[in-house]
């Protein structure tokens, strides 16, 4: 079995039901059947053999989310080529990297730009670099005319499980990026066992399924193939800027969100009640809807529910989508009261934990057994056990199969007993629940020898509303200090909410009241934690990290070993060093 197969066997299925909606116009969308998806593949893949691609080398995706890009995906493995996605964000330095690390052969780019880029970096096995804003597309449709389907069709049927279908490249939080290796049994060992495991979210004839997350990581791609193997109609986003009028006009019953998505919705939601009664009866809402979420219904809660949805959930759900019921959270931890009061108000997010060395997801919260605060249990012929060292380690057919040209580095993290160390930390609970804790390489060792887990004080702290970014400090200082950017977007609301003035971020990082509300919501996460490890004195900083100024990965993980050098200043003045 391999990726193409699962387009094969839903057109053989179920011809004539409709697998995505492309997105044609802001707001359009048009539908395509499984055996029209399949026609196209097909098309785009005979360009790619006409191309002179033979089986095995590599291509390039550099783009963002779209049907396109999922096409082009479809048709090169299909076409039995290598895909390597190359993030929007990647530096020209990285988009080097990847060009010379996996050998690339063929790219195909959004723009111009991107084209322009990619050309210049003249890497020895590159040849032809086209873009879809210069009709690439309607250029490989016409080669491949050239190109017999029995081509393909050879091709394909040549594919195993072990065949080699993408090279991911890690975000890179420290060091130069890895490839990671997947094969087309990882993907299709996954989809299986995804589908069926996750059959309400993702395999009914109602899924619809609305991606936005960049394709270049695994987990949106993954995503993308569980919506081919399912009964799903999928459909692609470019851009955060046009999610919330495509949401409205493509109806998705289903999000895949990171939790900074979800804490934005609710912190913008609070921040429009504004001040005085209107406040009052949003948290008043949102105590109601977690009530509810914990303890079920009943008949006072039940009226209250009813009229705090007129009042509030509707307006918020109004903006998600009424058809919208699920959400599956995934790429840091959410904190159980956003848990609590996105399923109070009718969004049920389910938590899941992946890497991209699992083909994405490893374990899940399923939708009759949510435990809140967890990433849930392990999926089907996956295994999770937590090392002495509290590191969770992974065994399943979709552990990937190396690093690109580092065998080294394989070595290190995949055992002689198969056993892929994540470096992650976790817990398990009785009932096989997971938690995440922290990562190995983040741990902060004071001058007082204790251990600090950064995420158990930046996780919860990120969900305030003027917060956009917290990094934690501390390595062999005598105290934990932190450094916290100031979110542009909801300061306005907050300001307005309180009673203050309009001001800019850098008068408002100053401003008692701003750093009043900053230091109770330390306090209060503090009390989680023993004195050693709670944050002492923090400093908010500019500008804000972001995956342009290349302090976040394309995963909105905190480059901390950029952060340190560029507010170098800024920590050591935490500590009295100037």
């Amino acid at each position: 079995m391999n990726i193409p197969w699962l387009l094969t066997r839903r057109q053989e299925r179920s011809p004539h039901d409709i697998c995505i909606e492309r997105r044609i116009t802001l707001g359009g969308w048009e539908p395509l059947t499984a055996s029209e998806y399949l026609a196209d593949v097909n098309a785009v893949a005979r360009g790619l053999i006409a191309e002179g691609l033979a089986e095995g080398e590599a291509i390039a995706i550099f783009g963002a989310t779209s049907y396109e890009w999922s096409l082009i995906d479809f048709a090169a493995l299909s076409a039995g080529l290598v895909v390597v996605p190359i993030y929007e964000s990647d530096s020209a330095e990285q988009v080097r990297w990847i060009l010379e690390n996996s050998k690339i052969r063929f790219a195909v780019t959004d723009t111009r730009a991107q084209q322009a880029l990619v050309e210049s970096q003249r890497t020895p096995n590159l040849g032809r670099v086209v873009s879809l804003d210069q009709d690439a597309l309607i250029e490989l449709y016409a080669q491949g005319e050239k190109i017999a389907q029995a081509e393909v069709e050879r091709r394909r049927r040549r594919l195993t499980a072990n065949t080699l279908a993408t090279v991911i490249y890690t975000s890179g939080t420290t060091g130069r990026p890895k490839g990671v290796e997947l094969t087309h049994g990882n993907f299709v060992d996954t989809a299986l066992n995804v589908v069926p495991h996750m059959h309400q979210i993702i395999n009914t004839k109602e899924t619809r399924v609305l991606l936005f997350l960049p394709l270049a990581h695994v987990m949106a791609r993954s995503v993308f193939y569980f919506g081919i193997a399912s009964r799903a109609v999928v459909g692609h986003t470019p851009s955060i800027k046009n999610l919330l009028s495509d949401l409205k006009t493509f109806k998705p019953s289903a999000l895949l969100v990171v939790p900074r998505v979800l804490e934005k919705i609710y912190n913008a939601a609070e921040a429009k009640a504004g001040a005085g009664l209107k406040r009052k009866i949003f948290r008043w809402s949102a105590a109601v809807a977690v009530a509810y979420s914990m303890r079920g219904r009943g008949p006072l809660r039940s009226l209250k529910h009813a009229i705090a949805k007129k009042l509030v959930y509707s307006k918020i759900t109004a903006i998600i989508g009424a058809d919208c019921h699920y959400a599956v959270c995934a790429g840091a931890p959410l904190g159980k009261r956003t848990g609590h009061f996105f399923r109070g108000i009718g969004l049920t997010v389910v938590e899941a934990y992946g890497l991209t060395e699992s083909t994405g997801p490893a374990t899940v919260n399923l939708i009759d057994r949510i435990k809140m605060g967890t990433v849930g249990t392990p999926f089907p012929a996956t295994r999770i056990k937590i090392a002495d060292d509290g590191e969770i380690l992974i065994r399943g057919p979709q552990i990937f199969r190396g690093y690109q040209n580092d065998p080294a580095a394989t070595a290190a993290v995949i055992d002689a007993d198969g056993w892929f160390h994540s470096g992650d930390l976790g817990k398990l609970d009785r009932k096989g629940y997971l938690s995440i804790t922290g990562r190995k390489k983040e741990i902060i060792v004071t001058a007082g020898g204790k251990n600090v887990s950064p995420a158990a004080l930046e996780d919860p702290l990120r969900s305030h509303p003027l917060i956009s970014q917290i990094v934690v400090v501390g390595d062999k200082k005598p105290f934990i200090g932190a450094l916290i950017t100031l979110d542009g977007d909801m300061l306005p609301g907050w300001l307005k909410a309180h009673g203050l003035p309009t001001m800019g971020v850098a008068q408002a990082s100053q401003h008692p009241q701003v750093r009043a509300s900053l230091q109770r919501a330390i306090e209060k996460t503090n009390k989680r934690v023993s004195r050693a490890e709670s944050i002492r004195k923090f400093a908010v900083i500019s500008p804000d990290l972001t995956v342009e100024n290349g302090m976040l990965t394309p995963s909105l993980k905190v480059k901390r070993a950029a952060v340190a050098k560029r507010f170098e200043r800024e920590i050591k003045e935490l500590y009295g060093q100037l």
